[in-house]
């Protein structure tokens, strides 16, 4: 290292000679720490890691690439499991990425190597960002806490512009195989209230020697109460059609549908739109009494036989061997065991089953799916409830609030209907935050009053209102979202809103002339909160739904569904 000394003065700058100086040995004691061991493999080596989440959409070690958790969140209470006091940021969410795959898509993320190789250095590949970065890093193996310089975490596209600082990094969990990096949310760059992504990384060694459990194949799982629910709708006797809108869609083994197909349109040109026309005069008759089965075939020709249903939702039958073009190539059949398994059930609003997908398991051990045919009951002329007059009756015989206690839990093959709010796909995934956790859920401890439907077509809604205000630059902002620490509760007041209500029993559509009852910290982000759609209605549960708007929660447009329960009257 060369040196010069120099001093300033009157006269200008005066300096020395250059003197050289020559260090002949190194200090590493600083590194010598088992953490800096465990993220760089030593001194003198280099250890690179991957984001748990590859693009055939594994996760190997952890239940998916990103976490949430509390802003106090920290390796004390990640690794050493310690409980911070009451009033703490301190919550955590382990999101799985298999059911809620909205978080970000499968990909090949790259790689992070941490190297101790001439000095503390860091090379970041970001494939899904298209770039390169080479900086330096510093681990403080004390105070559990990772800084970057040049370089970032590897991450997912969708909150790269949601971080501040990237190189400002808590380390939540460090071993031989996996590591934990916690960066901070920002509220304005997210929209939402700081909290810590929590990213989740596995060693190249162990996802290189990664060898799947053997596990069981995953099945579908049907709701209590579904052998009755398929044996009989108004008698013991269903006949069964396909539907006309959307007869065939291909399952995986747990019964969640790959394409999701709804209407004619939906279709893929591969496969073709579906005509009606072809399979109208097929039917399967059965009896659940005697356990007997017709079978008709387009062209009106029948079969006799016999049928048993095991408790794990498979048909078997007997005496029949139904074969027809459905789409296309596409054609209905039973497997060679003379088999179809319920993969799921549907119910209409009054909870009535209005329809059910059967799969025949493909036989190709390689591939795990089900051709799935989409059945409907034919009932022909009952004494059945009105379904309008059914939906109108539950409306109007309940006073209704908001579940924010979460007494209404139904568990589904996609995640869980629960209150107060529900975010999904409703195929794949569901997130279903508590008060205080995110502005759709409201705050926690608020009552949000009641709503209650007329039967003369009038509705009261009963709205708690809160208004936050915060100081900036100055002026007196109002706070869209939850409250945040220093903001001051501007107003709290209980308003009556008098209005009318529509059904459209086609579209299950519920237009209030007022908006539905909601968490005032959900206020902003939804256009119209009159506008819903019924999503279900039981005696004892209204799941309604709303649309979030893009522009005004500055997060993507999506259905949000809140959870009613009756109100104690």
């Amino acid at each position: 290292y060369s040196f010069i000394y120099g001093i300033v003065t009157k006269g200008g700058v005066v300096q020395a000679d250059t003197f050289k100086l020559m260090l002949t040995t190194n200090n590493l004691n600083y590194v010598n720490d088992p953490l800096w061991t465990l993220l760089t493999g030593g001194v003198g080596e280099e250890k690179t890691w991957y984001l748990d989440l590859n693009a055939e959409g594994e996760s190997r070690y952890f239940a998916g690439p990103l976490y949430f958790y509390g802003t106090d969140d920290s390796w004390l209470t990640v690794t050493d499991g310690e409980t911070l006091p009451e009033g703490s940021d301190s919550w955590n969410w382990q999101a799985d990425w298999a059911g809620n795959q909205w978080m970000m898509d499968a990909a090949d993320f790259g790689s992070m190597t941490f190297s101790l190789k001439a000095g503390a250095s860091i090379t970041v590949d970001h494939k899904v960002l298209g770039r390169n970065e080479t900086g330096t890093y510093f681990l403080d193996a004390k105070a559990k806490t990772l800084k970057m310089t040049d370089a970032s975490p590897l991450h997912d596209e969708a909150r790269d512009g949601q971080v501040v600082n990237w190189g400002d990094i808590k380390l939540m969990s460090l071993t031989e195989n996996s590591l934990q990096l916690a960066v901070l949310r920002d509220e304005a760059l997210s929209g939402e209230g700081p909290a810590l992504f929590v990213y989740n990384y596995i060693s190249k060694d162990y996802y290189d020697n990664w060898v799947p459990a053997d596990l069981p194949d995953p099945e579908p799982q049907l709701p209590a109460g579904w052998e009755e629910d398929v044996s009989q709708v108004v008698s013991t006797t269903i006949t069964w059609k396909l539907s006309t809108e959307n007869p065939i869609d291909w399952a995986n083994l747990d019964g969640s549908r790959m394409n999701g197909w709804n209407t004619p349109s939906d279709y893929p040109d591969w496969l073709g739109t579906p005509d009606p026309s072809v399979y109208a005069g097929f039917s399967l008759t059965m009896n659940s009494a005697d356990g007997t089965v017709v079978y008709t075939a387009p062209d009106g020709t029948t079969e006799e036989g016999t049928f048993n249903l095991d408790n794990k939702g498979i048909y078997t039958f007997e005496g029949i061997a139904p074969s027809f073009f459905v789409i296309g190539w596409a054609s209905f059949g039973l497997t060679a065991e003379n088999q179809l398994r319920i993969l799921s059930i549907e119910k209409d609003p009054l909870g009535n089953l209005s329809g059910m997908w059967l799969g025949a398991r493909n036989p190709d051990p390689e591939k795990n799916e089900y051709m799935a045919y989409h059945f409907v009951p034919s009932m022909g002329g009952s004494d059945a409830e009105d379904p309008a007059e059914g939906v109108k009756k539950m409306l109007s015989g309940k006073i209704w609030k908001i579940d924010s206690g979460r007494s209404y839990d139904v568990t589904t093959t996609w995640g869980a209907e629960q209150g107060p709010v529900i975010f999904s796909d409703y195929a794949s995934w569901s997130w279903n935050p508590m008060p205080g956790e995110q502005y759709g859920a409201g705050e926690a401890g608020v009552d949000y009053g009641s709503m209650s439907f007329k039967t003369d077509g009038t509705v009261v809604v009963n709205q708690r209102v809160r208004r936050y205000t915060y100081e900036e630059g100055g002026e007196t902002v109002v706070r869209t979202g939850l409250p945040q620490e220093g903001d001051l509760l501007a107003s709290d007041e209980l308003v009556e809103l008098n209005g009318t209500w529509t059904l459209d029993i086609e579209s299950m559509s519920l237009t209030l002339s007022v908006g539905m009852l909601h968490p005032w910290s959900a206020d902003y982000a939804v256009a119209d909160w009159g506008a819903t759609t019924i999503y279900k209605i039981e005696n004892n549960a209204l799941l309604l739904q709303v649309i979030r708007s893009e522009e005004l929660s500055g997060e993507g447009e999506m259905p949000l569904t809140y959870v009613f329960v009756p109100a104690e009257q």
